[in-house]
Order: structure tokens, then sequence, then C-alpha cells
């Protein structure tokens, strides 16, 4: 069966467990430690955006289970073989090998996760129907569509919502609306514009586990206001019993630890001991020569 968390608590998480930037700050440890391990010590969650190309092997896998902390709760995306290729037909034996070969993270597994293109429209409800109704209830699972027509308030958003809700699965919201509202044309930021979409945001809980994926401007700091309503969010979903994820990214990922930790601060001066996330200590800056 899918995990229960003893309470409804807030998983906090980034998009990867290793940057070269981080170095100094969450990754810190000795050289002997494994870099998951010192990410899972402060992070309780990660997207593991990996599984999109190809699936990790027995014994990366078996690492993982080993190095990650036991509250740890893995976000892996299903295969693009799945997704974006078939549109989730035909793929009774690439879903079997990757719920297979992540089965050793059972108890460490949140959301698997179904990104589904810009061209799957309501023309293809059926096929994610059909899907989902034969994806085994031992996971939790997660959805995100990208085809505005699911974002028009009309029947077809009407259709993927009531989908979702029947199989209790969760319809994950990317808020990309910080980083579109930035006028900055930076190599990096438009890098991240390119590859984001850019779609309206419909903040909805369509199962107990609630997934956000937040990005803001190459400056984080110019984004908070479009996570205010997101801690506001996340309180009440805690209130109804669910338990949300959330994910920080910006443009190169490089501050994304500092933006996942004000949020927590933000939401943890509302409603203490919500989110599982441990701070990491202040790196002290040399300010003289001597």
């Amino acid at each position: 069966m899918p995990h229960q968390p003893i309470k409804q608590t807030c998983y906090i998480g980034l998009t990867q467990w290793q940057h070269s930037a981080w170095q100094a700050s969450i990754l810190q440890r000795p050289s002997s430690e494994h870099i998951l391990k010192a990410y899972s010590r402060h992070f309780s969650s990660v997207e593991g955006n990996s599984t999109f190309y190809g699936l990790p092997n027995e014994a990366t896998v078996e690492t993982w289970v080993n190095e990650a902390d036991p509250a740890f709760r893995f976000c892996f995306k299903f295969p693009q073989q799945i997704t974006h290729k078939n549109h989730l037909k035909s793929s009774d034996e690439d879903t079997a090998a990757f719920l297979k070969r992540l089965e050793p993270l059972h108890a460490q597994l949140g959301l698997l996760c179904i990104q589904l293109p810009s061209t799957f429209d309501d023309n293809n409800l059926h096929a994610l129907s059909d899907y989902l109704q034969n994806l085994p209830n031992a996971f939790n699972y997660g959805v995100e569509v990208r085809n505005p027509c699911f974002f028009s308030k009309g029947a077809a958003e009407t259709a993927l919502n009531q989908l979702l809700v029947a199989h209790n699965v969760s319809r994950i919201s990317f808020d990309t609306r910080a980083l579109f509202n930035d006028p900055s044309d930076d190599p990096i930021s438009s890098k991240a514009k390119a590859h984001k979409p850019q779609l309206p945001v419909h903040a909805i809980a369509t199962s107990t586990y609630p997934m956000v994926r937040f990005i803001t401007p190459l400056n984080w700091t110019l984004g908070t206001d479009y996570l205010t309503p997101w801690i506001n969010k996340a309180i009440q979903w805690m209130d109804e019993g669910r338990s949300p994820f959330f994910f920080f990214h910006t443009p190169d990922n490089a501050d994304a630890p500092e933006l996942a930790a004000y949020f927590v601060q933000q939401i943890e001066q509302k409603r203490p001991g919500s989110c599982l996330f441990t701070p990491w200590p202040t790196v002290k800056k040399q300010s003289t020569l001597f």
C-alpha cells in the first residue's frame, strides 16, 4: 500500500539532489558520504527527472535505498516512451518495467509523475482513464497536463479533474508566472522561458498528496509575491488532511535551496511543525585577510 504520513505535513524538495553551486551549503559532507545522503539530510523529497530519459540500473536503485533518509520521498517521472511517444497507449511492458525497477524504493516513493505533452488534449482523456485504471494501487500518482484545453474551466478541465479525483491522483501544478512576468532576457532566463510551459495556475487538490512545482526569475526574490498564495494554500491543504509536495526551481537552480528555505520559513511562522525540512548552517564569509 502507498505510504501514509503520521500527520499532515509538507514535503519540501528541489528538482535535483546535486548542483555545483550547493557544495558549500546543503552538500557539505565528508568525502566518503554519498551526495544523496547530504541532500536528504535537509530536504524530504526530490523530483526524479532522470527516469524520464531512461531507467536506472538495479545497483543505482539499491544505492538510493541505502543512502536516502527513511522518511525521504522520491517523486520519479514516468519514462517519455510512455507519456510522450505512446501517449499512454500500448505501454504495458514499459510501465511494468518502470514500476519493477523502482520497487526496492517502495517505502520511499512519494508520487510517480505522469507528465503529458502539450499535444495530449481532451481527445486523449480516454487513454488517460484506461491507463490510470490499470495502474497498481500500491503507489501514489500525479498527472501534469500542458494542453490549454485543461485550463479553460470548461468541459475538458472538469472531465480531467473528475477523473483524477476518482483515482485519487494528484493534478500537478507548475507555477511559472513569476518567471514569465520577469522581463530579464539574459541567456539563462531565456533558455528557461523557452523550455517551461506558460499556462494558467489552477490550485486544485484532486488527491491526498497535492504537488506544486514553482519557478522564479534568476533573482528568486523577485518571485516571492507569487509564492505567498501557495503558503496559504499549503496550510489549507494540510488542515483538510492532505500532505502536499512542493518543489522549487530557479532558471539555473543555483539558488533553489534558498528559495525553498524562504518558503519553509514563511509557512512555519503560520503553522509551526508543518514542513519536513532541516536548515543547513549559514556559510560565514571571511571579511578580512587576517
